[in-house]
Parts: structure tokens; sequence; C-alpha cells
């Protein structure tokens, strides 16, 4: 029984559209991600996996430890759920709400730590959060400023960059007794979030390859110098670092203590595009046939799933199964159906099952309710979203 036909069967009870994990392929691609992490460990992007129980899940393997939270509610919500002890926010917060709520609870304040790049957070915190104490981390800007700093690449993040400003910014920490620093991040998105083999696009992706070289070795040197600066003004419990693009790169990096990774779990098909790592597609969702046009051609119901980011044709989901199907380029991906051309479409019925798989990974999790667990060509058990236990984090 081909893949198509084991997940068909699988799901024959479950009525399109619905979203499916094949469990197999989410252990392989952690296992994949902790063979890469070489003993290091690795801190779950929760934003990636968007679902309690698989979160839950991934922290029990070995390899791993400790959430990336992408909202201070969100890592609330963990915390109070007891999915993890050691939870670190991203993202700076400017939620005063959730700063308060943080402060009134002591299990939280020590579990969950805050991320700041400017006296603004600095001030916010202490502000909202009164005498009682928070855990902070310095985010570091880790983006590559060739040709003199005239040309910057990589996501726009925290104004911090040198060694002398972070250690300013880290004094002005430890003069304020409520605040505790514990760790230091750079996450470097031009290694760990862009494909180094850009599909039909080869000079592309030898310019790419050269770029990302040249910023590993520049920030290999900057962030160790960073990290043996502020580690003589304060003990330091984690330097994390990196992507599920770059783990093994990151891991290497003696001054980096943890890797992060999600995205690798649930192999989106924005990560096919890396030469350094393969993963298997574990996360897929189903539309169903509802009419057929012509020849060559099927519509699906629904489907305009688009991923965030630049409004190019990658952010469109991919038809995976069966193979052989494309969009129509008038109409793309449409919030109420989705028509596809190609010799496959002749031999698909009405109700029938497309399989596709996202550009990124967690985002999906925003359009249902549920994702149902495939394993050993049997579901097993469905488990909500953070949408389906009614959270909305953003």
């Amino acid at each position: 029984m081909n893949l198509r036909d084991r997940y068909d069967a699988a799901t024959a009870g479950i009525e399109a559209p619905f979203a499916v994990v094949d469990l197999a392929a989410f252990r392989a691609n952690a296992a994949g991600l902790v063979r890469r992490a070489a003993g290091k460990p690795i801190r779950v992007a929760s934003k990636s996996v968007r679902c309690r129980a698989l979160l839950e899940d991934v922290l029990a393997m070995d390899g791993f430890a400790g959430i990336m939270a992408f909202t201070l509610p969100e890592a609330l919500w963990l915390a109070e759920q007891r999915v993890s002890d050691d939870i670190l926010v991203a993202y700076p917060t400017a939620d005063r709400t959730a700063v308060a709520a943080l402060a009134e609870d002591p299990a939280a304040a020590r579990a969950i730590t805050l991320m700041v790049d400017s006296p603004e957070h600095l001030a916010l915190i202490e502000d909202a959060a009164g005498d009682r104490r928070i855990r902070v981390c310095i985010d570091i800007d880790a983006s590559y400023r060739p040709l003199g700093g005239r040309v910057r690449i990589g996501a726009l993040r925290s104004p911090l960059r040198t060694a002398a400003e972070v250690c300013a910014f880290a004094e002005r920490i430890l003069k304020r007794p409520s605040l505790d620093l514990v760790g230091l991040m750079a996450y470097e998105s031009q290694i760990a979030g862009v494909g180094d083999v850009p599909p039909g696009r080869p000079a592309r992706g030898r310019v790419i390859r050269a770029m990302q070289r040249q910023s590993r070795l520049e920030l290999a040197r900057r962030r160790a110098a960073i990290v043996r600066a502020v580690r003589e003004l304060t003990d330091l419990e984690f330097v994390n670092g990196g992507g599920t693009g770059s783990v093994e790169k990151t891991a290497a990096e003696r001054a980096v203590t943890e890797v992060a990774a999600g995205s690798g779990l649930y192999q989106p098909h924005l990560f096919d595009q890396y030469s350094n790592f393969s993963g298997r597609p574990a996360a897929l969702f189903a539309l169903p046939v509802v009419r057929r046009p012509g020849p060559g051609a099927v519509t699906c119901l629904g489907g305009g799933y688009l991923a965030s980011g630049p409004a190019d044709a990658v952010r469109l989901p991919q038809p995976y199964l069966p193979t052989g199907l494309s969009y129509d380029p008038n109409e793309g991906a449409g919030e109420v159906q989705t028509p596809l051309l190609g010799r496959a479409a002749d031999l698909l019925a009405l109700g029938d099952r497309v399989w596709f798989r996202h550009t990124k990974a967690g985002e999906l999790c925003e359009r249902f309710d549920a994702l149902h667990l495939i394993d050993d060509g049997h579901h097993v058990r469905t488990v909500p979203t953070y949408r389906g236990e009614g959270k909305t984090f953003l």
C-alpha cells in the first residue's frame, strides 16, 4: 500500500478538510534533530508545533529540554498546564497584564524567562511586575552585515550587536534588583531560516551558501566574544541559538549551550530546500474533491492557507498526494475553492482527498481545531491544536 493509500485508509471515517500528523515521521524527524545537535539540548519552538499534546510528546524524548514560546500569555498557559518548567519567551512583550500575572505567580516566575533588548523593556517589566523578581534573557542581533555594514542580511530583531553594547545593557539589568539576567539568545535567521538549495535556482543557491559560510564565521567569533564578556559580569544559565536549518552548525559553537528547533518536527515544504539535512513530511492536511471542471482538472474545497512572510508563490501550500498536481495560475489556493491541474486529476473522483503540505510548520494549526495522529498506518488518537483548546496567543 502506497503512502497516499495508507493515509486515506487511516482516516476513512473522517470528513475532509482535516489535518494529520504522521507520528512515525514526527519521531524520525525528532531523532534527526537530536543527532544533529550532537549532545546539546534542543529547546522546542512552540510556535512551530502549536499542539500541547505533541509538545508533551517531544519533551519526553531524549535530547529535548524546555520550550521557546512565542508570547507571554502562551508561556503562562503552558506553565499552568505543566507542559514545561523551563520556558523562554522568544520575543519581547508589551503585555503589562501578562507581566503582572507572571509576577503574581511564583511558580510561573521561576519557570518563565522574558526576552529583552532595550531599556524600555526593562522599565515596562518593572512597572508591571513591581518588586517581584523576573527572569530575563538578552536578545542579540545575529544578522550578517557585509561591506562595512552597508548591507544587512537577516531578521530585524535586536539593536544589540557588539560585546560592548551587550555588556552595557547587561550592566543595566544587573543594577535592577528585581531582574535576574539568566541567558543570552542570538537567532541567525539568514542561516537557520533560509534554504540553500532553492528549486530551479542553482546560481542563487551558490550565493546563499557563500553568504551563509561567511555569516557563520562572523557570528561564531562575535557570539563567543559576547558570551565571554557577559560571563565576566555574571553567571548565565544558557546561551541559545540556531533553528531547524542550522542545528548542527550552531551546536558546534562552544559558546552555545542549547539550540532551538521546531519546524523540523513537522518538516513543512519550505524546509525541503536545505542541503545539510532532510526530513520526512509529518504534518499534512487533506481537502476533498468537490467538482471536476473538465479534463485534467479538479476543484477542492477551501485550501487558501497561505503562510506568513513575503507575498510570493513559496507561501502557497504544496499539493503532495497524489503526485503530479499543480495550481491553476489564475486562481492559486483559494478561500473557498482550489482548482488543481494535471494528469492525476483524471484519476480523482468526487469526495477523494488531495493531501497538501503547508509552507510553514505551526501555522497549519491556526486553520484546524484538531490534529488526527496516524501511526503505522492507523489512526491512533485525535488531539486539539491551540485553536481547538480556545487559545489564540497573538
